[in-house]
């Protein structure tokens, strides 16, 4: 991923909320890669994954122009949530920009009330795990 001058601020530093979009972004890419793509999952099965809770740690910043690695594996399953484990490194390096641990909950795409990951999905996450 490369950040553009739309990500940072005024010192050219990626301003702090941008991480949590290029997160997002990793973990629908990695859905993706697993063949879930997430407008299908609400077409086909009526779900719909959506961030319920969030811890980042900020350590250094990226600036404009810096191609970076984001990561997203899935460190934790329950019955209808996943923790994914996020890291933001400039590509090449392995000291971490940003850390983050993300808790997603899967909910039913018309109530929004918390619903079972299909079997299916469930198991090819804790698969590639």
């Amino acid at each position: 991923m490369r950040v553009y001058y739309e990500d940072t601020d005024c010192g050219g530093v990626v301003y702090y909320a941008n991480y949590l979009r290029f997160m997002e972004r990793a973990r629908t890419e990695y859905l993706r890669a697993l063949g879930f793509d997430q407008g299908q999952l609400r077409r086909d099965l009526g779900i719909l994954f959506t961030v319920h809770s969030l811890q980042v740690d900020f350590r250094s910043p990226a600036r404009f122009n810096d191609a970076l690695e984001v990561t997203a594996a899935v460190s934790a399953a329950g019955r209808a949530s996943l923790s994914f484990d996020q890291t933001i490194c400039r590509s090449g390096e392995t000291r971490a920009l940003c850390r983050g641990t993300v808790r997603i909950a899967c909910v039913d795409a018309t109530t929004f009330k918390p619903t079972p990951i299909p079997e299916t999905i469930r198991s090819e996450l804790l698969d590639a795990h």
